[in-house]
């Protein structure tokens, strides 16, 4: 009898030894390590979903004891304090801003008390800052000179090494001809690959297995014949 698969949630690892560099985002990991040298003390990253911007943005707290700050928080009535007392300040899924005045000016607000108290303000999202379609001017004009730099699509080896650190993040066994096989033939964006992990780790769970070759083709089928009616 099958194992009933429960999808629970796990902790994935996001401190800097966990971070696998490779030729698509050693900028972006240089530019992290240099952050007390960027250009008017904020930076930007950004990338396609599920590429490495969340935990590039982990490691950088975790080594300049930043303190992240949501959409809602930048509408925060102590948002002045806020920056006052933190030397480093963080954003993910900034580029979110775009379209709400309300966020517009919060961000803007931001960007001059980070300035104006000297703290370190990192940004992250999906495009450029110069392409965030934001329609107050003056926040246009701050984005336009932020420095950024792009985490670009993963090649075969970041691939191979993203999939194993996934199921080690999950606990679950995994054949090595697993992987090999499943490099080639998968989608190639980040967010595949978690989503791959998932369905093959439901597999396993259910059938008390390994993944194995034959679970990665079975899956990889079965992904393919979903498209297809889609």
């Amino acid at each position: 009898m099958n194992q009933l698969a429960l999808d629970l949630s796990y902790r994935a690892a996001f401190g800097r030894e966990d971070f696998m560099v490779a030729d698509c985002n050693a900028e972006a990991v240089a530019w992290i390590e240099r952050w007390r040298e960027w250009p008017l003390g904020r930076f930007a990253l950004f990338g396609p979903p599920g590429c490495g911007k969340t935990h590039l943005l982990h490691v950088w707290r975790e080594e300049s004891g930043s303190e992240p700050l949501s959409l809602q928080d930048l509408e925060a009535d102590d948002l002045d304090q806020r920056v006052a007392g933190n030397p480093c300040l963080a954003i993910d899924a900034a580029d979110m801003i775009a379209g709400d005045a309300g966020r517009e000016r919060a961000l803007f607000h931001l960007i001059n008390l980070a300035g104006e108290a000297g703290a370190s303000l990192l940004l992250v999202g999906r495009e450029a800052p110069a392409r965030w379609q934001a329609s107050l001017p003056d926040l246009r004009s701050r984005l336009a000179a932020t420095a950024s730099v792009a985490i670009m699509p993963p090649d075969d080896s970041l691939m191979a090494a993203l999939l194993v650190k996934l199921f080690a993040d999950r606990q679950a066994p995994l054949d090595s001809d697993a992987v090999a096989y499943l490099v080639p033939r998968m989608e190639r964006s980040f967010a595949s690959a978690r989503d791959l992990v998932r369905r093959l780790d439901r597999v396993a769970l259910a059938e008390r297995r390994r993944v194995t070759v034959p679970v990665a083709r079975r899956v990889l089928a079965e992904i393919a014949a979903e498209q297809d009616d889609g």
